[in-house]
């Protein structure tokens, strides 16, 4: 079977003219074209007066080594790649332990215990949070009631931060072994739609990711695996030995608890603050890392449909309009959207009491007012937190606690309108936008809360961004802060084995470790890791 790519259609075109168009492309009669199925869909909208569909097909021929001769020098024709998952190894028979142990039930720690699991090696899976519903409860406490629960809520819990956001599917990570269809495939057989197979920007969204996460967990326990709910790991025992080598042995659980564990997978997420301060504590190799920080900027939905789709806006087969920008500073920063969440809300995402975070979210339907997007600044670790590993965290916390001060101190966001940032005045009453974010807002100077350094950046690029999607720079458009969660602010480092470089049996994985970000990512790195793992006990996997 061959795969053909970047084969474009008008937009309103039938499904039937996928064929012919195959055949054209080729230059073949349509006798010779068996059979065709799509592998992705995308659009085109460039051209917003002549929007395309593009398409990736799979393609069955009478004669495909011919074909493939006559393309041979094409990239968008060739053969279509083996992307089935198989297992690398399987646990001994009658495996009974000692079995490995994974930290966090986020997308990366959930694929890591599936990957053991179906591997045979029963993992036990700790997490600090609840299960999800539970969480759920949790999180709209603090949402509704401005009630926090610091072990339960945006950040934690089964599902990870990746529960309460727009539930994207795409990343921009290498992938030859197609492991992100492995991921794919099991979300679907776990309820998620079958078009998450096809669809360039896949995504779900919460209600359907809370589903999805339980039936994941049914699926793990039945093969053997094995959930702890509140289980915060407190400390990491690990012996050193005569030559100075180092192995963990065992993990130290809050209210008293032991593990005996030498096979660990770390998949805490990128907010597990006390977790990476005791890390340290214990020597385990740890570097600072970039991240970025800056606000959840909304507009209306319907003005950047219009803005990307001109008269196609509301067509059914394009949905909800997101954006990608990016703009290099005069002052050497770069301001970047982050996380874009169509038809979605802002939503309160922090972890530790007297401090606001926001992030933002989408349901499947992308059917809400307004969008909202990450606006968010780069920085670095030797500019902008030099001295300590830990740094960043710190350069965090100040910003989240500033942020908590200028709202009010009640969990409300602080927030401004662009016209008023631009024109350095704090903002006094709404415009237009209408804000999603809950707890609430309270409009004010987010020069309070954020470093002058990201300020300058963002008042240059709002209108280099307006000059690219009519109305980004609408007078009327809110800002809320702060956004400082956009990844790790740490990575802790690990070798070709996927193991601490300092730490045997400790295998850093997926957001909290510095390795992925976004689901997607932070899944596959978990099924790498789960691998690793496998390979440590049965000394070589094919």
């Amino acid at each position: 079977m061959l795969r053909l790519s970047n084969l474009s259609l008008p937009l309103d075109h039938p499904l039937e003219d996928i064929g012919p168009a195959i055949c054209r492309r080729l230059g073949i009669p349509e006798r010779d074209l068996i059979g065709w199925t799509i592998a992705r869909r995308a659009h085109d909208a460039r051209k917003k007066a002549a929007i395309l569909m593009v398409y990736t097909v799979d393609i069955e021929l009478r004669d495909e080594a011919a074909v493939l001769e006559r393309f041979a020098g094409d990239s968008q024709v060739r053969l279509r790649p083996d992307a089935d998952y198989r297992l690398v190894a399987r646990a001994p028979e009658g495996f009974d332990g000692p079995r490995p142990v994974v930290i966090g039930a986020g997308p990366c720690g959930l694929f890591a215990g599936l990957i053991l699991a179906q591997m045979g090696f029963k993992p036990i899976i700790l997490d600090r949070g609840k299960v999800v519903r539970e969480r759920t409860k949790d999180t709209w406490g603090l949402w509704r009631k401005s009630v926090l629960n610091p072990e339960s809520n945006v950040q934690f819990g089964e599902g990870g931060a990746g529960t309460f956001s727009d539930g994207k599917l795409y990343s921009q990570i290498k992938d030859p072994r197609h492991l992100g269809r492995k991921v794919l495939e099991e979300f679907v057989a776990a309820g998620a739609p079958e078009e998450i197979l096809t669809e360039a920007h896949p995504h779900i969204g919460t209600f359907r990711l809370v589903h999805m996460v339980e039936q994941m967990r049914a699926l793990i326990e039945s093969l053997g695996g094995e959930y702890r709910w509140q289980h915060r790991v407190e400390d990491f025992d690990i012996e050193t030995a005569a030559d100075g080598s180092r192995k963990l042995k065992g993990l130290h659980i809050a209210g008293g608890d032991y593990l005996a564990a030498e096979h660990v997978v770390l998949a805490v997420g990128h907010s597990s603050r006390d977790t990476f301060q005791t890390l340290y504590d214990r020597g385990v190799h740890i570097e600072a890392k970039p991240f970025s920080i800056g606000v959840r900027i909304e507009h209306p939905q319907s003005w950047m449909d219009k803005a990307r789709f001109g008269a196609c806006a509301g067509h059914p087969d394009l949905g909800a309009a997101d954006y990608s920008l990016s703009h290099h500073c005069s002052n050497g920063r770069t301001v970047y959207s982050f996380c874009m969440c169509p038809g979605g809300t802002v939503v309160a995402a922090t972890s530790e009491p007297n401090r606001v975070v926001t992030n933002g979210m989408s349901q499947y339907s992308r059917n809400e007012r307004n969008a909202n997007s990450g606006f968010v600044v780069a920085i670095d670790p030797e500019r902008d937190y030099p001295g300590h590993p830990l740094a960043g965290i710190e350069f965090q916390r100040k910003w989240e606690s500033l942020a908590f001060t200028a709202g009010g101190g009640d969990y409300r966001a602080p927030a401004q309108k662009v016209g008023d940032f631009l024109a350095r005045r704090p903002s006094e009453e709404l415009g237009v936008v209408e804000p999603s974010y809950k707890p609430g807002i309270k409009m004010t100077d987010l020069a309070e809360c954020l470093p002058p350094f990201v300020l300058e950046a963002m008042r240059e690029a709002l209108p280099v961004f307006g000059r690219q999607i009519a109305g980004y720079d609408h007078p009327d458009v809110l800002m809320t802060g702060v956004e400082t969660r956009t990844s790790s602010p740490i990575r802790i480092t690990r070798g070709k084995d996927f193991q601490s470089l300092n730490v045997a049996g400790l295998f850093p994985a997926g957001e909290g470790a510095g390795y992925a970000g976004g689901i997607l990512s932070a899944a596959v790195d978990g099924i790498k890791v789960a691998e690793a793992v496998a390979a440590s006990y049965v000394g070589s996997v094919a």
